[in-house]
């Protein structure tokens, strides 16, 4: 008897995410300078802004003393271990399970390069709109947030689908 197989080849989006989100921050550290000011992409609701984050999101914890860079990297560690396990229980062909968690986990990793390459986050995608402002983030982050509403949507479905 052969056991089903897992999710794990699903970590290959994880390390698409890694490698866009690291790709695309590489691409803003060059060519946004200064931090701060912005490049509009679509007036009046989308720019380019270099940014950088010690915090987590929307700078929660951003005015520690520097033990907050260690708290998210053991979080990120904590987390994307946990998820890498859940993969490893899921079954391959169940995709609203596996994309979500690939998508949280590629995220975590790619901003836990930047707090242990340079003990804070790039981020460069500012959207607006009149006077409100959304916080600057970067793609680790749109695959944490995509792959948790992904999450929560799917976990609200009635049933569950058969996934042999």
């Amino acid at each position: 008897m052969h056991p089903k197989p897992n999710a794990l080849p699903w970590l290959l989006l994880s390390l698409l995410v890694i490698g866009l989100d690291q790709l695309t921050k590489i691409w803003a550290l060059h060519a946004l300078q200064p931090a701060g000011m912005p490049h509009p992409v679509i007036p009046g609701f989308l720019n380019w802004t270099l940014a950088f984050n010690t915090g987590a999101a929307f700078s929660f914890l951003a005015q520690g003393d520097g033990w907050q860079r260690w708290f998210f990297v053991v979080l990120a560690l904590v987390i994307s271990g946990a998820l890498v396990v859940w993969l490893a229980r899921t079954a391959r062909r169940d995709w609203r399970t596996a994309l979500p968690l690939a998508l949280i986990v590629g995220g975590a990793l790619g901003n836990l390069i930047d707090r242990l390459h340079a003990a804070q986050v790039t981020d460069f995608i500012q959207v607006y709109y009149q006077q409100w402002s959304y916080p600057v983030f970067n793609v680790a982050d749109c695959g944490i947030s995509v792959g948790a509403v992904l999450l929560i949507l799917f976990g609200f479905r009635s049933g569950k689908a058969d996934v042999r």
